[in-house]
């Protein structure tokens, strides 16, 4: 049994939400002003809330500092998230996703098109007003408010943010400081790289003190999600991005348990305990936390990867070490090598390539290896990944080398 949330144009609407039933938001239109129906699908869904923001702050304190895990309460809500298996409702994430790159109205404008709900007059730009900050995006609302997504920027190459942009990438997603190799050319982004003859050694502490400069995007993030809480207390929150932008809409929705969608992302799961972010426990047989994430990318995209690696990769070659590949969450990987031939090239990451040629394709896709195949490959945890195996870390600086 479904049941239908209906948005008309006066903006009125009633709605419960019974945990067992599916749901869909059924976004209608005065016919007078517009003969055409669109469906934005959400389906009831689990979240796991901590009892307040400032018990995470104080269980990351204590972590971080003291090396005690004080436990945190752990509350089951169920709330509105996207429907991540329904076509449509990827393709609208996206788009706005691609949106959180631009300004409407800015010089070679590329906004891309939305259902007409998402009114772009009842909807704000965030962090451009300052060209020094690199956190950037877009807040899109429902028209009744019901509904709000933040669209948080991915990394610009060129540009205001781009030097944020880079340091954020090369801390978060990098196994010790963007340090690949002793040929490495580029300056690293923080000093806690260890010297052994024998071994890749990382320094722990070092690495979790560079993480939580409150210039960093992570913590200007949980403030814009807390005010957006605070301006929107009914509202089901979404949080969408590519890549970078991606990343932080993971670890952000993990933190508050807020659904997040992230596309071509790198892997954040290392970030996060390098934040040391506290998460909901696992569930049986997962030994993953039940955070409401769900990672969307193609096999051709070597960052989601973490395949955009050494000293002669195109990462590297520009100054990036995206060198993670474990995501939080479920992911959904669409086959682009196996059903367009694609190669794997860095040229596949783009959020525009993937709305165009994936999201956008007609047909079916190969879902997992029994043969079969759907209009959105079947979300899954990535159970056995391992990130970094190469390299030690533990509480080196300073300390002798045996």
């Amino acid at each position: 049994m479904c049941q239908r949330i209906a948005y008309v144009l006066t903006g009125e609407y009633t709605t419960t939400i019974p945990p067992e039933t599916d749901s869909e938001i059924q976004l209608l239109y005065d016919p007078l002003l517009d003969s055409s129906t669109s469906i934005l699908k959400a389906i009831p869904t689990v979240v796991y809330r901590p009892e307040s923001y400032e018990a995470v702050d104080r269980a990351r304190y204590s972590s971080r500092v003291d090396s005690k895990s004080i436990p945190i309460q752990w509350h089951e809500t169920w709330v509105l998230g996207p429907d991540v298996t329904d076509k449509h409702t990827l393709g609208q994430l996206a788009r706005m996703s691609s949106n959180a790159y631009h300004l409407p109205g800015q010089k070679n404008w590329k906004w891309r098109d939305l259902d007409p709900s998402w009114n772009i007059n009842t909807s704000f730009p965030f962090g451009w007003d300052n060209a020094e900050d690199g956190f950037r995006g877009f807040v899109f609302r429902s028209e009744d408010n019901s509904t709000v997504v933040l669209s948080i920027k991915g990394t610009t190459l060129q540009g205001p943010t781009s030097r944020k942009d880079k340091l954020n990438d090369n801390l978060l997603f990098s196994c010790c400081c963007a340090r690949v190799d002793f040929s490495w050319v580029f300056s690293t982004v923080c000093d806690c790289y260890s010297w052994s003859p024998l071994h890749n050694r990382c320094d722990d502490p070092c690495l979790s003190a560079a993480l939580i400069r409150d210039s960093l995007f992570y913590s200007i993030g949980t403030k814009l999600v807390r005010d957006l809480r605070m301006l929107y207390p009914f509202a089901n929150i979404w949080l969408v991005g590519h890549s970078l932008g991606g990343s932080l809409a993971s670890l952000l929705g993990s933190t508050f348990g807020l659904p997040a969608v992230a596309f071509e992302a790198p892997g954040e799961r290392m970030a996060a305990h390098r934040l040391h972010l506290p998460l909901p426990p696992s569930s049986y047989p997962s030994k993953l936390p039940r955070v409401p994430v769900t990672h969307v990318y193609n096999n051709a995209d070597p960052i989601p990867q973490g395949a955009c690696t050494g000293i002669a990769s195109p990462c590297a070659q520009t100054g990036y070490a995206l060198e993670t590949r474990c995501h939080l969450g479920k992911t959904i990987v669409y086959d682009t090598v196996g059903r367009l031939g694609w190669h794997v090239d860095l040229r596949k990451h783009g959020i525009d390539v993937l709305i165009a040629n994936v999201l956008d394709a007609e047909g079916l896709w190969p879902d997992g290896e029994a043969g079969e195949e759907r209009e959105v490959p079947t979300a899954r945890e990535e159970t056995d990944c391992v990130d970094c195996f190469k390299w030690e870390f533990g509480h080196f600086k300073n300390k002798p080398i045996g």
